[in-house]
């Protein structure tokens, strides 16, 4: 399904976008290759092999990046969050199954016509460039995670990483006491950090009762004290993972 137009200055991401560093004349041309679609909750965005037409940019939502075993296990690889950007300039098929967690907006590029302008715009190119390295880190970052970090500290570093992203969207300092609508259920938590829904609950509660975190109904989470937070992620580098 598609949405009505939205100018670039109005986009609510645009300061973090692959446009973020465009001049007026360089989105003029983005303009003209550019279209909204929404996709539903629990809907599949590609799958892995797909031919894909375009590039986009997340505009609101969660999709998640995961790949299928033979034997039929999927395991997730990475989250699509707020400004993120989807596809390969040069790379015509899909290497993940990219589906969306919540109902997710898009940004849309027609391929053919986004890698000419990368090609004749160093603004484009540049900060793709840039969102490339920040996604490799965070990649990495992600091993770690699922990887080395007890429950506790998956939870944390969860909430800090959607914490820092809605931050980093509404141009707010990141530290103090933050506030944050949370986009997953407990059982997709549950489901993408490889925990039990009962250990995620139960994780979830202990931050409670011990301050760490305070909710209000099942979504909303405020975080009295951010350093408080980001010490029980377990990171050994201030800021913790990347946004």
């Amino acid at each position: 399904m598609e949405l009505g137009h939205v100018e670039c200055a109005d986009c609510p991401i645009r300061h973090r976008a692959v446009c973020s560093r465009c001049e007026t004349d360089e989105l003029v041309l983005l303009e003209e290759i550019k279209y909204y679609r929404t996709f539903e909750a629990g809907q599949t965005i590609a799958w892995t092999g797909d031919k894909l037409d375009f590039v986009a940019t997340v505009v609101s939502g969660i999709a998640t990046l995961s790949q299928t075993l033979e034997d039929g296990r999927t395991q997730m690889v990475g989250l699509l969050l707020p400004s993120d950007f989807m596809g390969r300039p040069g790379r015509e098929m899909a290497t993940y199954d990219v589906t969306a967690t919540t109902e997710v907006v898009m940004c849309c590029f027609r391929r053919r016509p986004f890698e000419e302008l990368m090609r004749t715009t160093p603004h484009i190119a540049q900060r793709l460039l840039e969102m490339t390295l920040d996604e490799l880190d965070a990649a990495r970052e992600w091993m770690l995670l699922l990887g080395r970090k007890t429950a506790r500290e998956k939870i944390a570093s969860l909430l800090a990483i959607i914490a820092r992203r809605d931050a980093s969207l509404n141009l707010s300092k990141v530290g103090g006491s933050l506030e944050f609508d949370l986009p997953l259920t407990r059982e997709a938590m549950a489901d993408y950090l490889g925990l039990t829904l009962e250990t995620v609950s139960r994780q979830v509660s202990a931050l409670k009762r011990e301050g760490v975190i305070e909710l209000a109904g099942k979504r909303h989470i405020s975080v009295p004290d951010f350093d408080r937070l980001m010490l029980e992620t377990g990171d050994d580098c201030d800021g913790g993972m990347p946004v």
